[in-house]
């Protein structure tokens, strides 16, 4: 199958170019703002379906509106129906195309020319009304708010908000990439098909404010948002994708005397914390017990003993582990336990903690194995 993607240098095409570039027996071709109207005709003429993302949204000129968004679908649509190939086509249009603005307008017309063309050749039109799109290679002061105060945030600029309380609706370009590329699948359609992209995410300007701070905040205080799902998660890849290169790394404060050195790593809101710490040859630490608190301990460098004592008995239980084998201990609540390095070289210990660490109720109570 021969693509063809429009804009294809643009937020939304660079994304879907990727996407793209991962399936098998899928070609490619591409069309943005630098490329001429003969190369345009060349590439509609070899393709067998049309991502049509193009289009202008901020002009110095509004007649620039109608000539980069309802002319250029025209030229499109002319193109294709000299073909006679019956192609498929999906465009981006806007939920502005609702209101009585020059760029909605110019949206609105793009779409009753595919309409008329999907009708008129017994084909598909797919017509996507995006609410604000976000995501990585988003452009700051062009494309979303979010791209601009990922840019700012991570420069140290100040965000600007006037009124926190405005709600955005929102939806992620990992998600409106997915949509997209299923409809290459779809065989017999024909018609106008209005699809929508989901999930979408409604969020004030004050809600995602306080996320980006709490993102930055994280490298100091070590202590992650909730990450892994929903916005949370799309915001903070966002968030990432904005860094500066220089700062990728950050350095950790951590502790340092005769036994070794220990480094928190990461906290999270409500499942502990990762440390790591560093033992030279035949020191032990530890000797204390904990009767809520637990942890899990491995050996990722050197070899070790890890021995355990019910605090009400007497037998000792011992496991010698090392990085031949990556093997995780527990540490058991009502067990006072210890760690010592038993090789010749400086032993590393990769903890986790089911909770973080708090300094005036530590659950840390001090007794010899």
């Amino acid at each position: 199958m021969h693509v063809l993607v429009t804009g294809s240098q643009g937020f939304i095409g660079l994304n879907l170019v990727e996407r793209l570039s991962r399936f098998e027996g899928i070609t490619v071709s591409t069309f943005s703002r630098e490329d001429n109207e003969d190369t345009l005709e060349k590439e509609v003429h070899e393709t067998d379906f049309i991502f049509h993302l193009a289009g202008i949204n901020r002009p110095e000129d509004t007649q620039e509106f109608y000539t980069g968004n309802r002319d250029l679908t025209k030229k499109i649509v002319d193109i294709a129906e000299q073909t006679g190939k019956k192609i498929p086509i999906l465009i981006t249009s806007s939920t502005q195309a609702a209101f009585d603005n020059d760029y909605g307008k110019s949206k609105k017309e793009s779409e009753a020319l595919l309409e008329a063309y999907a009708k008129k050749n017994d084909t598909v039109a797919y017509i996507y009304r995006l609410p604000n799109v976000f995501g990585k290679w988003s452009k700051p002061n062009y494309n979303t708010v979010i791209a601009t105060w990922c840019h700012n945030i991570t420069r140290d600029i100040f965000l600007q908000v006037n009124d926190d309380s405005v709600e955005l609706t929102l939806v992620y370009i990992d998600d409106v990439v997915e949509h997209f590329v299923r409809h290459l699948d779809e065989n017999g359609q024909i018609g106008t098909v209005r699809p929508e992209v989901a999930p979408v995410y409604k969020k004030t300007l004050a809600e995602i404010k306080e996320l980006l701070e709490a993102f930055k905040e994280s490298r100091v205080s070590l202590t992650v948002p909730r990450v892994g799902r929903g916005f949370e998660r799309a915001l903070y890849a966002t968030y990432l994708s904005f860094l500066p290169t220089d700062k990728f790394s950050y350095e950790l404060q951590g502790y340092a005397d005769d036994r070794g050195t220990f480094y928190e790593f990461v906290k999270t809101l409500d499942s502990g914390q990762f440390s790591i710490s560093t033992t030279v040859p035949g020191i032990t630490r530890g000797n204390h017990y904990h009767n809520t608190k637990n942890e899990k301990f491995l050996v990722i460098k050197g070899k070790a003993s890890i021995k355990h004592r019910q605090i009400h008995g007497d037998k000792v239980i011992e496991y010698i582990v090392s990085d031949k084998k990556m093997e995780v201990v527990e540490m058991i609540p009502g067990y006072t336990h210890d760690i010592t390095n038993t090789g010749d070289v400086e032993m590393v210990l990769l903890l986790w903690a089911n909770e973080a660490f708090d300094r005036d109720n530590p659950d840390t109570y001090f007794l010899k194995v």
